[in-house]
């Protein structure tokens, strides 16, 4: 054998051992991949074996109160996959000029009023919207917008990105319920409970809606937003056709994969919640609340499971609640009302949010600098705050409170939605009040 011949075996050997280390080290990798894939499952199978298991205990046993646990899981999927907060879909109207998210929310409103016109015609529940406190719905509204900005979301924004281990929502949200006591429990309670005296209502007595100040019924005025809704949805479709094909790209942008790994499109996300807040009224009015869903006073109601002794727990209609305990020394007066409904939400919220995160990989502490932090504190207080003032959040408000037509939730959402955008444009964005109307004019010619 020949020099060239032994140094071409020993070349051949070693490209043959690089080609097994590589084979090998695929293979690893693969195995890698596969394990971190089917531990990325599990958190949702969890979910859906104790919600499954939930709701047929509510369904054998008829305590509906139960319900509420697969309704929150379900609620915080849904909000994971679109990103829906509410504060971010405001925000991200000035601050990227994207709509696409207020339009989520939108669709979800119109599929609610559409499920709740039904239903009220069907006879299946009576809608209950809530009274015009007009002061508590705009003050509230006002400290409310202020609040998302500086938190970096709404109520059911921080619940779900705490889920995804946000840490400035996770922070924003241990000071929420802080808020809520101070205007539920604290300082501001006087000041709160007289303010809710001043009350508007229908000529008829009842709350004061757009079917009251109208004369025109709910399932008209549903049609009516379904019909503008879904008009304005083809001629913006035709338009962003019609921009695509100047600029020769696909009018497709969908990201393959499952739908329950992928992100969803905000309108999808929306529809689905939009039917879930219709359902959710069918469980709630099972279990003696009557009013679709919302957050604000199950996040106070966990922490006064947490921090409380003396507790009265509401579990079904209150006819079968129990009553308040006298006045003892083992019981003293003051006992605060948990709704477990409330609490199962929010729980099945956060852990609804955890598995649809872990689907998608998107688990993970995110650190953040100091001074956020401390805003997201502040924020957090501020939402609590103004949330307990307008007796609801976003959710509770604006989901549910606007496919009711409440005229009050509607002043609420207006006053959230321009406190948002001013402390959006001045704190996120660096603009001052004298500035503010040369922005304005230059955004209303772009979007011509």
């Amino acid at each position: 054998m020949g020099e060239g011949d032994g140094e071409g075996t020993e070349k051949g050997e070693l490209e043959a051992r690089s080609e097994t280390l590589l084979r090998g080290g695929a293979v690893t990798n693969k195995g890698r991949d596969k394990k971190a894939g089917s531990s990325r499952w599990w958190p949702f199978w969890a979910c859906m074996i104790v919600g499954t298991s939930f709701f047929i205990r509510a369904l054998f046993t008829g305590q509906w109160v139960l319900s509420a646990l697969p309704i929150g899981l379900f609620f915080g999927f849904f909000l994971q996959k679109g990103d829906l907060c509410g504060a971010s879909a405001f925000s991200e109207v000035l601050l990227m000029r994207d709509g696409r998210k207020v339009f989520g929310l939108w669709i979800g409103i119109v599929v609610s009023m559409a499920g709740f016109a039904a239903v009220s015609l069907l006879g299946w529940v009576s809608l209950s919207p809530k009274p015009l406190l007009w002061v508590n719905d705009i003050a509230g509204g006002l400290i409310f917008g202020v609040g998302t900005v500086l938190a970096g979301g709404c109520i059911s924004g921080c619940l779900y990105k705490s889920a995804m281990g946000n840490i400035n929502s996770i922070v924003a949200l241990l000071a929420m319920p802080v808020g809520i006591a101070f205007v539920e429990h604290g300082p501001l309670t006087y000041w709160a409970t007289k303010v809710k005296a001043i009350k508007l209502m229908a000529s008829g007595g009842g709350p004061v809606t757009l079917s009251s100040l109208s004369g025109l019924p709910f399932w008209s005025w549903a049609l009516i937003f379904a019909a503008l809704t879904a008009a304005a949805a083809l001629i913006w479709r035709r338009k962003r056709r019609e921009t695509i094909s100047d600029v020769g790209r696909t009018p497709s942008n969908d990201k393959p994969g499952s739908p329950l790994v992928r992100p969803w499109k905000p309108w999808q996300a929306g529809g689905a919640i939009g039917l879930l807040v219709v359902a959710s009224l069918f469980s709630s009015a099972a279990a003696g609340r009557n009013y679709p869903i919302g957050v604000t006073h199950g996040v106070l109601n966990i922490q006064e499971l947490l921090t409380e002794s003396n507790l009265i727990h509401i579990m079904g209609p209150t006819a079968n609640a129990p009553q308040a305990p006298p006045a003892t020394a083992s019981a003293p007066s003051g006992a605060k009302k948990i709704t477990w409904w409330l609490v199962l939400v929010v729980a099945g919220l956060f852990f609804g949010a955890f598995a649809s995160a872990s689907l998608s990989g998107r688990v993970k502490l995110q650190p953040k600098p100091p001074e956020q932090i401390v805003a997201a504190l502040l924020g957090g207080f501020l939402v609590g705050a103004g949330a307990a003032i307008a007796t609801g959040c976003v959710v509770g408000n604006i989901m549910s409170g606007w496919p009711l037509m409440s005229v009050g939730m509607f002043l609420f959402g207006i006053a959230v939605i321009f406190a948002n955008w001013m402390t959006t444009y001045i704190y996120l964005m660096g603009g001052t009040f004298a500035s503010l109307p040369g922005t304005l004019r230059l955004m209303f010619r772009r979007g011509r």
